[in-house]
């Protein structure tokens, strides 16, 4: 008798938990009452609640990085004389803009007519030399004479003909013609040429100053190869690459965007634990100048995801929520996890048991709905 009342004890038991089980599942999948808010026709207009729907959408992984605008070595010029000598004229100040080949400033020295005359002498020696080679060959020929006479004519003319080259060469660095030189146009001044199309970053010298050869006299920028060169934190290197674009601002002026393209990522960190992008402007801008600062937003990574109005989601003790529609104008605070965002937009990640594309949400103020949620649990 006691064996059969245990075994009716024991299904009452598992029929019971069994139940409860049942009634937990189902108060799993029936939204709290606590996380809904209803609102009449008039609250719903006064909040100014919009419905939307969650939709698919390419959204971009965005890096914010500031740098500088710079220049590469070969647009960075700086002018010298290759001969010494006095600074008799010029007219550059720092800003000012330069043409390829226009005289920048006028030297004066008497090496230059040294020069001028040394080449001069020389020329003219070398055509007596190529004489008197064709002469010697002439009697080496007929025996007249020995050929030990014609070795060293021949000897004397290639001597001279490689000093002559040299004075040629020498004339050319400081702008002048060697078929041009003649008796009559000897000067003791020569002018210096701008080699770049571009402005005057420094002047070095003044006017009656000796500049040497090694002297920096003026320093030019051509600003049309001008670049962005960003610097990147390490831990964000690996995401940039070749042909990555982006939008830089001057820090000054962020409202003026600039389009860029990363032409070159550095293989090395300093010490700072940084890394340096070099960026190509998209169009050329004259009113960008070396060293100015930027700030920069590069599109890193980029995949398919479901994306909402930022508005849309309610921020409240550290989590996250949406509104989904539950019926008119009823909502059911539903918690969420974001992803990126970008352009107003916010990604909602994936959520078991919730097709997002299948439900409709609050935005545009669902922040009012948080609000009367807050007042529901505390009254």
């Amino acid at each position: 008798m006691c064996k059969y009342i245990y075994i009716i004890g024991l299904t009452i038991f598992l029929f019971a938990c069994k139940n409860a089980s049942t009634t937990t599942e189902v108060n799993n999948s029936v939204p709290h009452e606590d996380s809904i808010v209803v609102l009449n026709d008039t609250q719903f207009y006064n909040a100014g609640i919009q419905l939307i729907k969650p939709v698919n959408k390419i959204i971009h992984q965005t890096v914010t990085i500031n740098g500088v605008v710079d220049v590469p070595p070969q647009s960075m010029i700086s002018v010298s004389i290759p001969l010494g000598g006095y600074l008799k004229s010029t007219h550059l100040l720092p800003g000012t803009n330069v043409h390829k080949g226009e005289a920048i400033a006028v030297i004066e020295d008497q090496n230059f007519v040294q020069l001028q005359q040394d080449y001069l002498v020389a020329k003219a020696k070398l055509a007596y030399l190529e004489k008197d080679v064709q002469r010697q060959k002439e009697l080496s020929d007929q025996d007249a004479s020995s050929k030990k006479t014609y070795q060293q004519a021949l000897a004397d003319f290639n001597i001279q003909m490689a000093m002559l080259k040299g004075m040629e060469e020498k004339l050319l660095m400081i702008n002048i013609n060697p078929s041009n030189l003649t008796t009559q146009n000897i000067s003791r001044t020569v002018q210096l040429l701008s080699p770049i199309n571009g402005y005057v970053t420094k002047v070095n010298v003044n006017i009656g100053r000796y500049v040497n050869p090694s002297d920096v006299l003026f320093e030019l920028v051509n600003p049309d190869d001008i670049h962005a060169a960003m610097t990147v934190f390490e831990k964000d290197i690996a995401l940039f690459q070749k042909g990555i674009t982006g939008k830089v601002a001057l820090t000054s002026d962020t409202a003026k965007k600039f389009d860029v393209e990363v032409i070159l990522v550095t293989k090395n960190v300093n010490d700072n634990r940084t890394g340096m992008l070099h960026c190509h402007f998209e169009k050329p801008n004259h009113s960008l100048l070396p060293g100015m600062f930027l700030t920069g937003v590069f599109n890193v990574t980029s995949h398919q995801a479901i994306v909402v109005p930022e508005n849309a989601v309610v921020h409240y003790n550290g989590k996250e929520y949406v509104f989904v529609q539950n019926s008119k104008n009823s909502f059911v605070a539903t918690p969420v996890e974001t992803g990126i965002s970008e352009n107003g937009y916010i990604e909602l990640k994936p959520t078991a048991n919730k097709n997002w594309l299948a439900v409709q949400l609050a935005g545009g103020n669902a922040y009012a709905l948080m609000g009367k949620l807050k007042n529901k649990m505390e009254d």
